[in-house]
């Protein structure tokens, strides 16, 4: 099988960690498993033109932005990093309506 085709059958941060061969501590992959893979899928995307043709090359520059895409939380959390865009919205603004302005 191709790294592709092994990369669909992956489900969890959990099992792209374990593929790649990388150690990782529970505690922070269980609260930040989206963030991780969401951050890996962003650096993926960023050198995807500069990605190596040989597979065994690719799989070498997968297992590092995953490496570095873990290592990211290990230190930091999901607000500091704020890889959903969610993150990133401005604070909501507090808006008074009157009773006497709404109209039936």
């Amino acid at each position: 099988m191709s790294l592709e085709d092994d990369m669909e059958e992956l489900e969890s941060a959990e099992d792209f960690l374990q593929y790649f061969g990388l150690e990782y501590d529970q505690t922070i992959v269980h609260v930040n498993r989206l963030h991780i893979l969401q951050r890996f899928h962003d650096y993926l995307d960023k050198g995807g033109e500069s990605l190596p043709e040989d597979e065994d090359s690719k799989r070498q520059v997968y297992k590092s932005l995953l490496a570095r895409a873990y290592a990211d939380f290990v230190d930091s959390n999901a607000q500091t990093e704020k890889v959903f865009k969610v993150f990133n919205m401005p604070d909501p603004q507090n808006v008074f309506v009157a009773l006497s302005d709404i109209k039936t």
